[in-house]
């Protein structure tokens, strides 16, 4: 069971595989912490990983039970 907390947002970042495997995983609570995550990510694909379909993705949660549990939780 995941800790329960009223109206936290988690932001979860996400590297997407062409085939739907989530790659990396990062989330955290910090709203600028997580758009720096984001645009890391963003810039680490390479031309290639782009075309061949790789996707970043950000998203937000309300629980860390929503969150992938392979992730990186950063405080």
């Amino acid at each position: 069971m995941g800790l329960e907390e009223s109206s936290v947002t988690i932001w979860v970042n996400e590297q997407i595989d062409p085939s739907g495997i989530i790659r990396a995983c990062i989330a955290c609570c910090d709203s600028v912490q997580a758009q720096e995550c984001h645009d890391s990510f963003q810039e680490n694909l390479t031309a290639a990983q782009k075309q061949e379909g790789w996707v970043v993705q950000m998203r937000t949660v309300t629980s860390w039970d929503e969150v992938p549990v392979n992730s990186l939780k950063l405080d």
